[in-house]
């Protein structure tokens, strides 16, 4: 068996980023004690609002990525760092940095689908309204294999998962933030089609649920296998859900039900266009 401990922390956000810091510092020290690979959730650092994400806002290499550098290091995991607002050449991206045990930067995932909705009776939110949005899929290398990452939104567009999947991603990490109206709806119906459309495992970390503040968090952080059972999956408060799935269930899974090896790419064909 080919196991990998994984680690997804749903952490208490507000609106102060140096406690938020350490919030996710304590939390990585203590899932860092089961786990290889740590996730954060979407916007660990700073309130799911517009005007918090400008007020947040760093370069790489400002504060919140040296804490996340430097907590991969000490604590010797690879760190899926949530997602932080990244400021560069005078714009703002929805970013997730990712480490590897020894603190170097090995990927970046900026926020390819920005979350921009009006749903009648529940919740508007335009991200685009402070976000640029990124232009690439993201896979890096861990001694486990391949593993790739989106962020919240991007979920739900299948395109991306499947071109991750396609570049050899064997767990796709997606820090996130729905809803109290997305998801309900929708939140394990997208991590459960995901894993099982590209016969891969999906684990999703969301903050923890605070019903005082200004954006309400779903929470209900998840890890679906690739036959699309829920293997874990949190309530929504504060807490760490731990997961140790056996890599060899892709191949097996694919070997048993053919989906990747029989498209018919000679009839249709999924590009990246760069």
């Amino acid at each position: 068996m080919k196991k990998v401990r994984i680690a997804l922390v749903q952490m208490r956000v507000c609106g102060d980023t140096a406690v938020n810091l350490q919030t996710a510092e304590t939390m990585i020290r203590q899932a860092a004690e089961r786990a290889d690979i740590v996730v954060l959730p979407e916007m660990f650092c700073c309130l799911y609002t517009n005007k918090a994400f400008v007020a947040a806002k760093e370069p790489k290499g400002g504060r919140i990525w040296s804490v996340l550098q430097k907590a991969a290091a000490e604590n010797h995991v690879y760190l899926v760092g949530g997602s932080m607002p990244e400021e560069e050449d005078g714009r703002i991206y929805n970013t997730c940095f990712v480490f590897d045990r020894e603190g170097q930067q090995i990927a970046r995932h900026r926020k390819v689908h920005l979350f921009d909705i009006d749903i009648e009776g529940g919740q508007h939110f335009r991200e685009s309204d402070t976000f640029t949005p990124g232009n690439s899929y993201t896979v890096f290398d861990t001694e486990f294999g391949k593993m790739g990452v989106e962020i919240c939104f991007d979920i739900r567009f299948q395109e991306l998962a499947r071109i991750t999947a396609l570049a050899g991603a064997q767990v796709i990490f997606i820090p996130a933030a729905f809803n109290m109206t997305t998801g309900p709806a929708h939140w394990e119906l997208h991590f459960r089609g995901r894993a099982v459309d590209n016969q891969v495992f999906v684990c999703g970390c969301a903050p923890a649920r605070d019903e005082n503040g200004p954006y309400i968090s779903y929470g209900n952080s998840i890890a679906v296998s690739p036959w699309g059972d829920v293997t874990g999956k949190l309530d929504e408060k504060e807490g760490i859900l731990y997961q140790e799935p056996d890599l060899d269930q892709v191949n097996s899974i694919r070997g048993q039900l053919p989906i990747m090896k029989n498209r018919r790419t000679d009839l249709y064909e999924l590009m990246w266009k760069k």
